[in-house]
């Protein structure tokens, strides 16, 4: 609601302008009123106005005086209207001279003052879009400053903008929030991770209300990780009187609740100034690639999750490079054989669960670099992920990160670093894509295509989005649609038998997946394709 402010010495005039017009139905509520400019300007103090009714002339301060000083002494910008009796031009050249926006003669009549309050109302609406504007602009902006610090890419004058207009702490850290896909029962399309990430992101602002630009959309960007980053201050958590794992935990309750599904929140390594963003942020990745080797968590914090430090720490060395060079060679016997080592040699030494920890983070990271040097253009930290899942889920009753998950694990990455030296070409894909042609409407899978061809289906999916710029499913329910769109125009055929015709056995998830590629419903696609025809 807008407030207003009416001002003048008679008090049936006052009673008379609260009850003229139904101030609440206008979007407006009456304030406070006054009989004159001094107890104006007292409410002014307290209280903004957007639009003040004043009378021209009272006892102590009229109407003229009050606009001249909280104009020239900036107290309000409110709308200003003046009340009077004389229709002197000498009152209204002095009003105006001001920013007076109206001069209205005694007796007030409904329909002008109305009419004014439709005004202000509309000009309110037209700054605040302004001011939204404005404010999503500014944040951009910053917003890409921000990015640049945290990606390691940036200059003298990225570093001052974001100094400049963010307030921080001497420790800083990064945190990544994202939807947490391994608790979900299906897989989702890019269009649906990119909404939750939206609603992710905007539970995020909404919980960091004025610190909200601490908080940047889609860090990752290209590499087609749907995250929100948060640029975490020691401040936040002592305003709320928490401790900082308190308050992640928070965050990530607010966000879950929100959004109504699972979200992880991973805290990267603290540094010492927002200028060494990148290195927290760089941990933070680790986090999410090594989360699938240690119990089940919501909120990860690097110095107590992972920490891989080797120095004065005792480190199975010899073991873990037995057990590398089993995996490079693809023996599973070899492989079985120094996993099971590996974790006697753990055992017979009496390491505490975090010294083991860091042993398996140390071997993980010795996977992932021998990965890398093999194919760079693909994000193997994502692979190591969805290959520890996928050997978890699929091991029964094992403990996650346990002796037996492990060796799944390493046998499965055996396999893949095998497919990696292979240099897997386009020939896969295109066998694959010649299935989806001729069998798109069955349950086509990633990991059914890669038992058939032999080639981890993790593997499989980052190659897939490599060539067609999209995930297998988002590819899949293209072709569908295309199809289904064919069968529109040259047949006759019920809208729920297309569906199940290419793949759809849920009619309304048809319905909106033909919407989001074509922009109408099936029905109304049919109409106009026959109109054209016709025409």
């Amino acid at each position: 609601m807008l407030k207003v402010l009416l001002i003048d010495d008679e008090p049936f005039i006052l009673q008379g302008l609260k009850v003229l017009v139904d101030w609440e139905e206008e979007g407006f509520v009456v304030a406070g009123t006054a009989a004159n400019g001094w107890e104006a300007l007292d409410i002014l103090q307290v209280q903004q106005a957007d639009l003040i009714i004043s009378d021209v002339k009272m006892p102590g301060m009229g109407g003229l005086e009050l606009l001249e000083k909280i104009r020239k002494d900036k107290i309000s910008s409110a709308y200003f209207v003046i009340l009077s009796g004389y229709a002197e031009f000498s009152y209204a050249q002095k009003a105006m001279e001001y920013e007076c926006a109206c001069y209205l003669l005694k007796p007030i009549e409904k329909e002008p003052l109305i009419k004014i309050l439709q005004t202000v109302r509309t000009m309110n609406e037209n700054l605040e879009k302004t001011m939204q504007r404005e404010r999503k602009m500014e944040s951009a902006y910053l917003a890409r400053h921000m990015i640049a610090l945290i990606s390691g890419k940036y200059d003298h004058m990225n570093l001052e903008c974001v100094r400049e207009n963010m307030l921080f702490t001497k420790r800083v850290r990064y945190v990544e929030i994202m939807l947490d896909e391994t608790l979900l029962q299906e897989e989702l399309t890019d269009e649906e991770k990119r909404y939750y990430q939206r609603k992710i992101f905007q539970a995020c602002v909404d919980f960091l209300e004025e610190d909200a630009d601490h908080c940047v959309f889609d860090v990752s960007g290209h590499e087609k990780i749907y995250d929100t980053g948060l640029v975490y201050c020691d401040f936040m958590a002592e305003k709320m009187r928490v401790d900082e794992k308190e308050y992640l935990e928070r965050l990530q309750a607010f966000c879950e609740e929100q959004c109504q599904v699972p979200v992880a929140v991973m805290a990267g390594k603290k540094v010492t100034d927002i200028s060494n963003i990148a290195k927290s942020y760089t941990t933070a990745c680790m986090l999410r690639s090594l989360q699938g080797f240690q119990a089940r968590k919501k909120v990860w914090i690097y110095e107590d999750d992972v920490q891989v430090e080797t120095s004065g720490v005792i480190l199975c060395k010899e073991a873990i490079d037995e057990l590398m060079c089993a995996i490079e060679s693809n023996n599973s016997k070899d492989i079985a054989k120094n996993v099971d080592r590996f974790f006697c040699e753990m055992k017979q030494m009496k390491l505490s669960e975090k010294i083991i920890n860091l042993n398996i983070n140390y071997f993980l990271f010795q996977l992932i670099h021998l990965a890398s040097r093999q194919d760079s253009d693909v994000n193997q930290e994502e692979i190591l992920r969805l290959i520890s899942e996928g050997s978890f889920q699929s091991g029964g009753d094992i403990m996650r990160g346990g002796k037996d998950h492990i060796t799944r694990f390493a046998c499965t990455y055996g396999e893949y670093l095998t497919q990696l030296r292979r240099k897997l070409s386009g020939g896969v894909l295109t066998e694959i894509e010649k299935e989806i042609e001729d069998h798109y409407d069955r349950n086509l899978t990633l990991k059914e295509f890669g038992e058939k061809y032999y080639v981890n289906s993790a593997y499989l999916g980052q190659l897939f989005r490599k060539k067609y710029g999209q995930s297998f499913k988002d590819y899949l329910n293209g072709y569908r649609i295309e199809r289904a769109a064919d069968r529109l125009i040259r047949t006759n055929d019920r809208i729920y038998e297309i569906a199940e015709a290419v793949g759809y056995h849920d009619l309304d998830y048809f319905v909106n997946r033909f919407i989001a590629a074509k922009g109408c419903t099936p029905a109304k696609f049919r109409r106009q394709a026959h109109t054209i025809a016709e025409n």
